[in-house]
């Protein structure tokens, strides 16, 4: 018998679970997809019941993938998107349409909340010191208080107010204990002093979190792999397939398992504070571990204990990668030509682009002058860091009348550029604050093409590292639950015992090298330029 351990990563389209052994292979893996309801106005909504199912389908399918014995499985752990889940006594509570009471999810990119959000930035609260200085509209206090406002039976009755991935702990155990990732990071619980600021809830409006100890939002706090209750309960045992009592950790963060499942992976740089974790999905996230705390202006945190144990944790990212890049060749008049010939190889669209690309350049520093002259700065749902401004938007510049395929491959490189150079500009941002890397460690889609780190690691001038487990993710999760089983002697262990880097991608030189430079550049000078032109717009319109 051997010990096997799952990781079940919930993003904004599926949940995934990976079986995975002591050594940190992939065994088996298996996926169910998720629905959310979108509107015009900035509002994503999901239903938990339908994830529940999603999850339990997916663990289920994994370790019959693997052909494992259930009684093998030893510990699981949980990410998940930073989403807003409102659970009242007797299950789920609508917090959009009345008619539609399975949405009870405000999904993490929903921004419903942005009065709510900049109010409570006027009021300069000591705890958004830890937040990059300005709180998000992707964060759950601007969300509580928009549901408040908006929905008060609705906040009135609710029981428990969770991240996801505490309500998926809870789901599975029963108990109510919150992971300091996700209050920390998500919800201004100051995990370095093990408290709530009870002052800043009363002076934003939610004074009756406070008053009631709490317990709604998280009374007990517990670190990331910590075993929860008595593991699995005998009803979500049944669902998943597993034993009942099967150790389940506190959780993670998706973008947050992901750093764990890399930055610390032997065989590469090898040290979190010198790696930084790229995390790129729908949206992506940067990880940056420090030893003590460093304050970088609209870069998320500092969070202690967020990620790494004992170390400080600063987040970045942007707020559309892979939704972004949808976007931008929905655009263009090939897509549905491109697609077909995508469908026809059996590829993704942004697979067979990038497949083409590489056709066309011979090479990354081919396919970079493909893009000559095209330009996008892929802000499409704001900028997350490093200024925190979700009404930032997208600049496309250099488009043409080409309407072929070809046409369509060269803004998809313009699209990952303005990527990587964003990802230049949050790194540059940082160590200009005390938080320098010498290395990028990937994992989501910015692994999975070599066209796509390669572009990383020119973008910013940074090796590019690619573990050898193909869903770090994953991996990072089940990382959690052979710490909460007791296999391994905690998260910190477990980081270089069950990831390994596979390859290592370094910067172009020469020309290559000159021209990202100048794209950089005339990124930078394209982003403020719209900056500007929205705030004439809005002095003029005042």
């Amino acid at each position: 018998m051997t010990d096997k351990y799952i990781g079940i990563d919930v993003g904004t389209g599926s949940a995934r679970a990976g079986l995975f052994d002591a050594t940190g292979q992939l065994l088996g893996s298996a996926k169910g997809a998720i629905d959310s309801h979108r509107d015009d106005r900035g509002r994503v909504e999901q239903s938990s019941t339908q994830v529940w199912d999603a999850v339990c389908a997916a663990v289920r399918g994994a370790v019959a993938e693997a052909g494992a014995d259930p009684a093998d499985v030893k510990g699981l752990g949980f990410d998940a998107t930073c989403s807003l889940v409102v659970q009242g006594p007797e299950g789920g509570l609508p917090i959009g349409d009345p008619d539609h009471p399975e949405r009870d999810i405000i999904v993490w990119m929903d921004h419903r909340a942005l009065d709510q959000a900049a109010r409570i930035n006027a009021g300069d609260h000591d705890v958004l010191r830890y937040v990059g200085g300005t709180i998000s509209p992707e964060m759950e206090t601007p969300k509580l208080l928009w549901l408040k406002e908006n929905r008060p039976e609705v906040y009135t009755r609710a029981a428990h107010f969770f991240d996801l991935t505490d309500f998926l702990t809870w789901k599975a155990t029963g108990a109510t204990e919150r992971s300091a990732c996700t209050v920390t990071c998500k919800w201004t619980y100051l995990a370095h002093e093990a408290r709530w600021d009870a002052g800043y809830f009363r002076a934003i409006g939610l004074g009756d979190l406070a008053d009631q100890g709490f317990r709604r939002i998280g009374a007990a706090v517990v670190d990331p792999g910590t075993a929860l209750g008595s593991g699995l309960t005998a009803e979500a045992a049944a669902a998943m397939g597993l034993r009942p009592g099967t150790a389940v950790a506190a959780g993670l963060i998706d973008a947050h398992a992901g750093g764990i499942g890399t930055v610390g992976a032997t065989g590469g740089t090898g040290d979190p504070v010198r790696c930084l974790g790229y995390v790129f999905g729908t949206s992506s996230c940067t990880m940056t571990t420090t030893a003590g705390p460093t304050f970088v202006p609209g870069v998320w945190g500092p969070y202690y204990s967020a990620m790494v144990p004992g170390m400080w944790l600063n987040e970045g990212g942007q707020s559309a990668a892979g939704a972004a890049i949808d976007q931008l060749v929905q655009l263009h008049p090939a897509t549905a030509a491109a697609t077909a010939l995508a469908e026809a190889a059996g590829k993704g669209l942004p697979h067979w682009l990038a497949d083409r690309a590489l056709e066309l350049g011979g090479d990354a520093a081919g396919a970079l002058r493909l893009a000559d002259g095209l330009h996008v700065v892929p802000e499409f749902l704001g900028n997350r860091a490093p200024f925190a401004d979700p009404h930032a938007r997208a600049v496309i510049v250099g488009q043409g009348m080409e309407q072929g395929p070809d046409s369509l491959a060269a803004l998809y490189v313009a699209g990952l550029c303005g990527l990587g150079y964003g990802l230049r500009q949050i790194i540059e941002t940082q160590a200009a604050h005390g938080a320098p890397v010498e290395a990028v460690s990937v994992s989501g889609g910015a692994a999975a093409h070599p066209l796509t780190r390669q572009l990383l690691a020119d973008a910013t001038g940074l090796p590019v590292e690619v573990t050898a487990c193909p869903e770090p993710v994953l991996l990072g999760s089940a990382m959690l639950g052979a710490a909460a089983h007791g296999a391994i002697p905690g998260l910190a262990a477990a980081m270089p015992a069950m990831s390994s880097v596979a390859m290592r991608c370094t910067p172009a030189e020469g020309l290559a090298r000159r021209l990202h430079d100048a794209r950089y550049d005339a990124f930078l000078t394209l982003q403020k330029t719209a900056r500007a032109l929205r705030r004439t717009t809005e002095d003029l319109t005042r």
